[in-house]
């Protein structure tokens, strides 16, 4: 079992939960008159036809006590376990506290020695006093196959993690060839000050520029297709990213703007308008951008 296996269950943990507990809602009653242990069994009869992945299944006492023997298909510990008391258990405490369903962290089974995690159901009568506490476990890794269909198990999930991995590399390659050429570019001015060509050393600027725009865009993309650090960390870290890349595009058509602006202006002047359209077109992305950062500035 890997970190990102656990990191990949923090981020599905919301939805695991609302699914299972909506699962064992609906197959087992709550806040009924008259309800039985009968009913509860048939209700995990129900609720094990829908999940095939379920490790286990049990039933506890208000006093945290098994009062049932283990539901299951491993036979290493299927049909034992009545009379147990499980009242020392996170998830028996977190019921007990919360009043609610709910879905615990991983932790190693003592019987299997894999990572599982517990939903645990409360169970009252009419009146809200606690009855039973419904259990079913789970191993990490059938959790994410059945919550999480892009899980690092999914072969569709690598496969596309293998293709952004190969983009980023040819990318990181153009990002490299950019500044190298920039740096040879401006190294061949030599040290005579007085003959430098301001035109080379905007060239040389250029290419700089989009080399470190399109390694930021690489850097953003590796991390979040590949690293899935995306998930991790919040959302705006993208938008900033997004910002930072538009941002350096469009100080290289800036600095290519301005130099054709004394390019024409010294020798065809006639060709002015187009150096004009180009200077629109970045005021355009620069509008464009402002409205970009003020509406992420609404929406916090």
């Amino acid at each position: 079992m890997t970190i990102k296996e656990i990191d990949e269950f923090a981020q599905i943990r919301p939805k695991a939960r609302a699914y299972l507990c909506y699962l064992m809602s609906r197959a087992i009653p709550s806040r009924v008159p008259g309800i039985t242990l009968k009913d509860i069994k048939i209700g995990l009869k129900s609720l094990a036809k829908t999940l095939p992945y379920i490790e286990a299944m049990y039933v506890l006492d208000k006093n945290g006590r098994q009062i049932i023997n283990t539901i299951s298909m491993n036979p290493t510990y299927a049909r034992k376990g009545q009379g147990e008391s499980r009242s020392s258990r996170a998830y028996y405490y977190k019921v007990i506290k919360d009043k609610k369903c709910i879905l615990t962290d991983p932790y190693p089974s003592i019987e299997s020695n894999k990572l599982v995690v517990t939903a645990a159901y409360p169970v009252f009568d009419e009146k809200g006093e606690l009855l039973y506490i419904v259990c079913i476990d789970i191993t990490l890794d059938n959790l994410l196959k059945m919550i999480h269909l892009s899980s690092i198990d999914s072969i569709t999930g690598r496969v596309v993690k293998y293709v952004y991995a190969a983009f980023s590399l040819a990318l990181v390659c153009v990002a490299f060839l950019l500044f190298l050429k920039g740096v040879l570019n401006f190294l061949s001015l030599g040290a005579d000050f007085a003959h430098i060509e301001i035109k080379k050393v905007f060239e040389s600027t250029i290419l700089l520029t989009l080399s470190l725009a399109i390694f930021d865009l690489v850097k953003a993309l590796f991390e979040e297709e590949v690293l899935g650090e995306h998930r991790k960390q919040h959302e705006s870290d993208i938008h900033k990213t997004m910002v930072k890349f538009l941002g350096s595009i469009i100080i290289a058509l800036s600095i290519e703007a301005l130099m054709l602006v004394f390019k024409f202006a010294l020798t065809d002047s006639g060709k002015l308008q187009y150096a004009v359209l180009l200077i629109g077109g970045i005021t355009a992305l620069l509008i464009g951008l402002s409205i970009y950062i003020k509406s992420l500035t609404k929406i916090k």
